[in-house]
């Protein structure tokens, strides 16, 4: 199973809540409080994506975070290499994976891997934060869940 850890998932909320609430700086028990994140999780992460240069934070009176940059042009692949390092299917997928992998000069798969986890970096990439901020259209046609009963069935999410 390929996942995220729940750190980059809290990262990504946050950012979205960042996003979608623009209008002023934002600070630590604020976000917590609108994204239903634990505050000392949401501190840590504003800390990270703020050295990161995906937020930029404000200090004083009025001061808090925002974002660095427009929403549209932060892309989920950004926030998920902010917190979880380049995305990376395999060692061999890793940007630094030369003389990782004993085998990597028999691997018969190596360069599918690396078209794999090309197309999984160009689909995070076409992915930005006003995107995530937005609603879902209704309608909207999610993939099929693989386990689970009638899974070859597409769900509508509302």
């Amino acid at each position: 199973m390929i996942r995220i850890s729940r750190l980059t998932d809290y990262g990504i909320v946050l950012m979205t809540y960042v996003a979608a609430h623009p209008d002023a700086p934002h600070n630590a028990s604020e976000v917590a409080s609108g994204a239903r994140l634990p505050l000392p999780t949401v501190s840590k992460l504003l800390r990270i994506l703020a050295a990161k240069g995906l937020l930029a934070s404000r200090r004083g009176a009025k001061g808090g975070y925002g974002l660095a940059r427009p929403p549209g042009e932060i892309s989920v692949a950004e926030i998920i290499g902010a917190l979880e390092g380049p995305v990376a299917l395999t060692v061999c997928t890793a940007a630094a994976a030369s003389d990782v992998c004993a085998h990597e000069s028999l691997c018969p798969v190596q360069g599918h891997w690396q078209k794999i986890n090309r197309a999984i970096r160009h689909a995070l990439d076409s992915v930005t934060l006003a995107e995530m901020a937005a609603p879902l259209t209704p309608g909207f046609m999610a993939l099929p869940d693989p386990v689970a009963p009638g899974a070859g069935e597409a769900k509508a999410l509302n």
